[in-house]
């Protein structure tokens, strides 16, 4: 994948300012993305109409079982799409924050898979989609932790114990630089969020347990089991989750700050596991209807990627019976629809489309 440099940002300026379709064509063949860039459709619209439409929905419910997401307000609703070329579209409230719970699961996955290789996770974790709930125990003893992945609670455990650092600061710290610069900036962890859920969470300490007896743990479960819930506690808004996604989208590379946080080598195989297994019991649905990798927390965030088009993220706490946000999924569905950001669909089909 060719990634859009200062360079190729100065072209398009240029562009903008000749409006020669010989420069334009010049920079095409330079950069394909330059092309695109300039017959964009209206994506502030885009974004726009649907927080409109969705903005006084009244389905779902916030997570109640961590007694700190029951508290959060479930009026709070905000949309940001990030482009490659670090373009930033937002609509409602972009700066509260609400912690990322499981969405965190996709980036300690990157983590292990740039520091250890992609077959650390496919011997250890596995890849495949359970058939389970996410918390599910009888999955694990099904195959004595084998067919798990790193989107459910097992794998999730598991993937954050292969983290380096030895000890448990090195660890979170390795943790929290991965979230950071996908977002493009600090974060904090909610600590009230983490108190919650430390006095909640006997089952995730079970599953670690577990996951250590059968091997897949090396030593310390109990760390893991907390580093886990630490890093599901770190809060987020929707821009910061708009970043984190378009990162995936711009082949590892954050569009905002230009840094290469993964390589592109390891994009395809982290976003092929968001896809099978992303939205928890509803992760087919959600591909069948959108064809985008995603991935959604408890918290009320839900990520969606379309490689080389956007990174798209909502922040709306009430969630569906799946565990997924309602206004969350409805947004994204209408805006990639209208954008054509489903990678499944030709480009063939996009051209056809776009000249009805």
């Amino acid at each position: 994948m060719t990634a859009v440099t200062q360079h190729d940002r100065a072209g398009i300026r240029r562009v903008a300012t000749l409006g020669t379709l010989a420069t334009l064509t010049m920079l095409a063949a330079a950069s394909p993305r330059l092309v695109a860039a300039q017959s964009a459709p209206d994506y502030q619209r885009i974004v726009t109409a649907a927080y409109e439409k969705y903005k006084n929905l009244n389905e779902g419910k916030n997570a109640d079982y961590i007694p700190a997401l029951a508290k959060v307000n479930p009026n709070l609703f905000g949309i940001a799409l990030i482009t490659p070329d670090g373009q930033v579209y937002t609509a409602g409230d972009i700066t509260s924050e609400v912690s990322i719970q499981s969405v965190s699961k996709v980036f300690t996955m990157a983590r292990v898979i740039q520091d250890s290789g992609e077959t650390a996770i496919e011997k250890n974790t596995g890849v495949d989609a359970t058939g389970q709930a996410f918390n599910s125990i009888v999955a694990i003893e099904k195959d004595k932790g084998h067919e798990m992945n790193p989107l459910v609670n097992a794998g999730a455990i598991t993937t954050t114990s292969m983290i380096g650092g030895g000890s448990a600061d090195a660890v979170w710290s390795n943790i929290m630089n991965t979230l950071n610069e996908f977002a493009g900036r600090q974060l904090t962890v909610n600590q009230e969020v983490y108190k919650s859920e430390a006095a909640t969470n006997q089952r995730n300490q079970a599953i670690g347990a577990l996951m250590y007896a059968y091997g897949h743990i090396s030593a310390n479960w109990a760390q893991a089991v907390d580093l886990y819930t630490r890093q599901c506690s770190v809060n987020v808004n929707a821009k910061d989750l708009a970043a984190m996604a378009a990162t995936l989208a711009n082949g590892g590379m954050n569009p905002v700050t230009g840094r290469q946080v993964v390589d592109a080598r390891h994009v395809p195989g982290i976003l092929a596991v968001m896809a099978t297994a992303g939205l928890y019991d509803n992760s087919g649905e959600w591909l069948y209807a959108t064809g985008l990798p995603a991935k959604s927390g408890v918290g009320g965030g839900l990520i969606a990627v379309s490689p080389d088009r956007f990174g798209i993220a909502v922040v709306s706490p009430p969630l569906d019976s799946a565990g997924n946000s309602v206004r969350g999924q409805k947004a994204i569905t209408e805006i990639s629809t209208a954008l054509r950001g489903n990678p499944f669909i030709s480009q063939a089909h996009n051209t056809i489309a776009k000249k009805r």
